[in-house]
């Protein structure tokens, strides 16, 4: 059987697992262990162990435990739901205020927490039924959480970015200095479509002069404001924290993870007394649930990796890509398709750790700077975050809005996913936007 055969059963094999509904970790780990059966010498076999704990037996991927109990800790509180209502105390002047309150807690919270469905889950429980109330569209209302939650795989830190920085060999440092531009890019392009469609929609309701709660007028005094701020302050104080010690150079991403986990702590136990057992059982075992499930998929990654490149799959599919002869910007089109069309499947862990080594030579071969490609990578990743069958954060966000119609969502999430794609043509035409802090930091 020659390897682009063995090649392409693969593949599928390993996609009839995913879809099977088995979990990710054991798909790539049972489809790597069947075609070592099946096509390598048996002595391989017992190299499994030593393959799986010399890839796991990276001082970088401490990272990964210590910023998810960062964002357990975070979760766990009120956090979400504070800094929400200190932004809309602050914000309730400017047109849509309600509307960028949301878009702004959104990004500050996935600086903190750095996962996409735990943003929404936190922003959106507030959010959404006063969104709603206020008398913003359902569609916006959703769509505009659902959309804000993928913001915590782009803004450092994030636990994508960190894969993507160790499958791709990648300074991990200089990913997340290279998220901040594109998540800034893409929090004001909400923010701008947020105040254009709440203005529409207002005058809308002027339009059909029948009393409507968005036309009502919302007031904070500064007593208000001011007492809103102890709250949000300490966690601004944190990602400033970890903003500076990280990108002046100060410390490594890991010890950065170790400062923000250990300021988490911190804070949610001397602000929101989260120090009783049942409250830290709940934030350790959150923390060892996903830290495990993430490193086994690591772990199983790597092996699938290690099988494919030993059977020659990854390099026939490299001379493959080259051999077509397309230009820089029609492959840079044709990856991101793909991608996209995978994002209607896989989550982002599986994509980055099955497609990153088959793209590598063809994007080092092209001249596509990595570090660049890997925010265009999470962004489109974002939008499959946010986009049918599988986006995950269109379920969190009927979880917790069960009264939306599904459908409903979905349609407000749509204007969110062309923001992203103008994004992309905006990295692509001004790649310092990504660029510029890693060039120079």
């Amino acid at each position: 059987m020659d390897t682009s055969t063995i090649g392409l059963l693969y593949a599928g094999v390993t996609l009839l697992l995913l879809f099977s509904g088995m979990p990710i970790a054991f798909a790539l780990g049972l489809s790597a262990l069947v075609f070592m059966a099946g096509f390598m010498p048996p002595p391989m076999m017992q190299s499994v162990a030593e393959t799986l704990f010399s890839e796991l037996n990276n001082f970088t991927l401490l990272t990964i435990p210590l910023f998810v109990l960062m964002g357990a800790a975070i979760g766990k509180s009120r956090a979400g739901a504070d800094v929400y209502s200190s932004l809309n105390a602050w914000l309730y002047r400017i047109p849509g205020g309600l509307g960028l309150a949301n878009v702004f807690a959104c990004a500050v919270f996935a600086a903190m927490c750095g996962s996409s469905p735990a943003t929404c889950s936190a922003i959106g429980s507030s959010g959404i039924p006063q969104l709603v109330r206020r008398g913003y569209s359902e569609g916006l209302a959703t769509g505009l959480i659902a959309a804000g939650g993928t913001l915590g795989i782009l803004i450092p830190p994030s636990l994508t970015l960190i894969l993507y920085g160790l499958a791709a060999e990648q300074s991990i440092g200089k990913l997340f200095m290279a998220g901040v531009g594109p998540g800034l890019m893409l929090v004001l392009l909400f923010a701008i479509w947020v105040v254009f469609k709440y203005s529409l929609e207002r005058r809308q309701a002027l339009d059909a002069g029948d009393e409507h709660a968005i036309l009502e007028a919302e007031h904070f005094s500064w007593r208000e404001r001011m007492e809103s701020l102890p709250r949000f302050l300490p966690f601004l104080a944190l990602i400033a924290a970890i903003m500076i010690a990280m990108y002046g150079g100060w410390a490594t991403p890991s010890e950065v993870a170790g400062i923000g986990a250990a300021g988490a702590l911190l804070m949610v136990v001397t602000l929101y007394k989260c120090w009783r057992r049942k409250d830290m059982d709940a934030i350790l075992t959150g923390t060892i649930r996903e830290s495990t499930m993430i490193m086994m998929i690591i772990a199983t990654s790597f092996l699938f990796t290690f099988v494919m490149s030993y059977l020659g799959v990854t390099q026939e599919a490299a001379q493959w890509l080259v051999g077509l002869g397309l230009g820089k910007w029609a492959f840079f089109i044709g990856v991101n398709v793909f991608i996209v069309m995978l994002g209607f499947f896989l989550p982002p862990v599986a994509i980055i750790l099955m497609i990153t080594p088959i793209i590598l030579p063809s994007l080092n071969a092209l001249g596509i700077d990595l570090i660049w490609f890997g925010i265009v990578m999470t962004i489109l990743m974002e939008m499959g975050l946010i986009h049918p069958p599988v986006g995950l954060n269109l379920f969190v966000i009927n979880g917790i809005a069960p009264d939306i119609p599904l459908s409903r969502i979905v349609w407000g999430t749509l204007p969110f996913i062309g923001l992203m794609v103008v994004g992309i043509v905006l990295l692509c035409l001004f790649p310092d936007i990504a660029l510029w802090l890693p060039n120079h930091f």
